[in-house]
């Protein structure tokens, strides 16, 4: 997959969800499947981040957060996508009742492509040098360990394992009529930019891409996105 095609093509009309029906079936047994398993495997690291979150600072492991997201409906005999609020489920990277203020103006530049650029590159969506972060959170960050208790989202149906990333209900009060086609799927852990280009694309690239994947999910580019992800992950190209 090229991303510089991918951000710059038309994006194609999308399938009718009724015949998507097989398709978003498999796709959550795969989800359930997928999700028990990691946490019987990584059960033993969510327990010691668990310890080592309480050892670093006061509050609690988890941190919650309202999202937005989408669920299929069917509305008048069709299927359709209704958008949702869910809590996000995360391990806690920051001191306990952060201020959010500080990623609200953030998030609100980078929306707006107001962020000052650095090197030369693209400002990321995540906040550098973020004063509420912990010791510990800072590395959870790094590695995209934070990110584990989304499997218990997962099985509750209110995420995937692939999907666009679920966003901060203030996020969405900045976007524009077309930014919302991100929302018709699932959200997810990982996606499509989060493998094509992790933090480093500008909002509208990571939006294009995001209906990109609403557009033509499949079960074929679901296995590419979660393989693909492990390197990316590895390497924390683009965390922080």
């Amino acid at each position: 997959m090229n991303l510089d095609t991918l951000i710059s093509r038309p994006a194609q009309s999308s399938p009718s969800l009724e015949n998507r029906r097989l398709y978003f079936a498999t796709k959550r047994g795969l989800d359930v499947c997928l999700a028990w398993l990691a946490l019987i495997i990584l059960s033993p690291v969510m327990l010691l981040i668990a310890i080592f979150i309480k050892l670093d600072s006061p509050g609690p492991v988890l941190f919650r957060q309202k999202r937005v997201g989408a669920r299929l409906a069917r509305a008048g005999g069709a299927l359709r996508w209704d958008i949702c609020h869910f809590y996000v489920l995360k391990f806690r990277s920051m001191v306990h009742n952060a201020d959010e203020s500080l990623h609200q103006a953030h998030v609100k530049a980078f929306v707006h492509g107001q962020l000052p650029s650095t090197n030369g590159e693209q400002a990321p969506f995540k906040l550098n040098d973020d004063p509420r972060i912990t010791r510990v959170g800072r590395w959870l960050r790094t590695s995209s360990l934070d990110e584990l208790p989304q499997l218990f989202n997962v099985l509750r149906g209110e995420m995937s394992l692939v999907g666009p990333r679920p966003v901060p209900i203030y996020e969405t009060a900045n976007y524009e009529v077309w930014h919302r086609e991100r929302l018709c799927a699932w959200p997810g852990i990982t996606g499509l930019w989060q493998v094509m280009g992790r933090s480093r694309l500008s909002f509208d690239e990571m939006v294009r891409l995001d209906i990109e994947y609403a557009r033509s999910q499949s079960l074929a580019l679901d296995i590419k996105i979660l393989f693909l992800t492990i390197p990316a992950v590895l390497s924390g190209r683009g965390a922080g």
